[in-house]
C-alpha cells in the first residue's frame, strides 16, 4: 500500500509519467422493440425487455497529473489483450517517455509474463525496459486512481443500453476525448501518513519497553 502511495507523491515528470490502469466488462443489450421518440412534454419510452448481445472489456488508462485518460474496448480480457494495450501505451501514447510508471491491480494477466506470451522475447524485453509496475495490494484495488475514472466512465457513458462493440467504442472515444479537452483530474489526498492513522490495525503493534 505504501509503495503505491509513495508513487502518487512523485512530482510530475514527462520522462517518467505515472499512469494508472484498470478494466471492467460491459454487456451489450439490444432493444427488442423500437423506442418511441421523445416529444414535447414526454421523454423517450423504452420497453423493459431487451436482448443480450455479447460482452466486451474496457481497458482504461489515466495519467492524473497530466489530466489524460483513454478507454480502449476489446472483445476479451486475456493476457495477450493486456500486452497489446501496454505496447500501445508505450509506443503510441508515450513514445518519448523514458519509462512509464504503471499502477494496476495484481490480476494474473497484469504481469511481465503476458508480454512474453504476446510478443517475441526481444520485443517483450524492449517493452519491459520502459515499464515500471507497481501493484495495489490484494483487497486494496481502491488505491488505484483508475478505479475513480472507471466509476465516472460507468456513470456518464454506460448508463444506457449499448447494443454492440462499435457503439461502445464510439461513445467511449467521445467520453474520454471530451474529458481530456476539459483537462479533468482527480484530487487524490490519501497519503502514507493518513494510512498509518486510519489503517493502523493493519500495521504490526510494538510494545515499547
Amino acid at each position: 500500500m505504501e509503495d503505491v502511495l509513495d508513487v502518487y507523491k512523485r512530482p510530475y515528470d514527462a520522462a517518467y509519467p505515472v499512469v494508472c490502469m484498470d478494466e471492467q466488462p460491459t454487456q451489450f443489450l439490444k432493444e427488442t422493440r423500437k423506442p418511441i421518440a421523445d416529444k414535447p412534454g414526454c421523454l423517450t419510452r423504452i420497453d423493459h425487455e431487451y436482448e443480450r448481445n455479447g460482452m466486451a472489456n474496457n481497458f482504461i488508462f489515466t495519467e492524473v497529473l497530466g489530466g489524460w485518460r483513454k478507454v480502449n474496448v476489446r472483445a476479451r480480457k486475456s493476457a495477450v489483450d493486456w500486452a497489446h494495450e501496454i505496447k500501445e501505451l508505450l509506443d503510441v501514447d508515450y513514445p518519448d517517455a523514458r519509462k512509464v510508471v504503471l499502477v494496476c491491480d495484481n490480476l494474473n494477466t497484469h504481469t511481465p509474463a503476458s508480454l512474453y506470451r504476446a510478443f517475441p522475447p526481444c520485443e517483450a524485453r524492449r517493452l519491459l525496459t520502459r515499464l515500471e509496475i507497481h501493484y495495489t495490494p490484494k483487497h486494496g484495488s481502491w488505491l488505484n486512481i483508475a478505479e475513480i475514472e472507471l466509476s465516472v466512465f460507468t456513470k456518464q457513458c454506460l448508463d444506457r443500453r449499448i447494443p454492440d462493440m462499435e457503439t461502445l467504442k464510439e461513445q467511449a472515444r467521445h467520453w474520454y476525448r471530451k474529458r481530456n479537452i476539459a483537462n479533468k483530474s482527480v484530487d487524490w489526498q490519501f497519503t502514507t501518513e493518513k494510512a498509518r492513522v486510519k489503517l493502523k490495525r493493519l500495521y504490526p503493534q510494538f510494545q515499547m519497553t
